[in-house]
């Protein structure tokens, strides 16, 4: 301020204040309106619904085995994808992890 300089882009992280979930979804709902064609996130949120569904079978399936084969990696690995494409899905009908939460407590 004393420079006079205006620095209109404040970075927040909003990990501490928020988790990495909660993140993670505000961060997939700001790209909703991003290009499809340079973003995944935006494609599944833009395109049939019936694919983000499918994508989402398709990762419990993944997971499912991945614990199936005791392979600790791919469990890690394939329960991360898993979350995100729930969050994706999520996201979609604008229903935050904060109800989810709620939910289980």
């Amino acid at each position: 301020l004393k420079s006079g300089e205006i620095n209109s882009e404040i970075v927040i992280d909003t990990t501490t204040a928020y988790g990495v979930i909660d993140t993670l979804y505000h961060t997939i709902q700001e790209r909703k309106s991003d290009d499809p064609t340079t973003s995944y996130t935006a494609k599944l949120l833009q395109g049939k619904e019936n694919s983000l569904l499918k994508k989402i079978v398709e990762e419990a399936g993944e997971f499912t085995f991945a614990i199936k084969d005791n392979d600790e990696e791919e469990i890690i690995y394939e329960a991360a994808d898993l979350l995100y494409h729930t969050l994706v899905a999520l996201s979609s009908k604008d229903i935050s992890p904060d109800r989810v939460k709620q939910e289980i407590v």
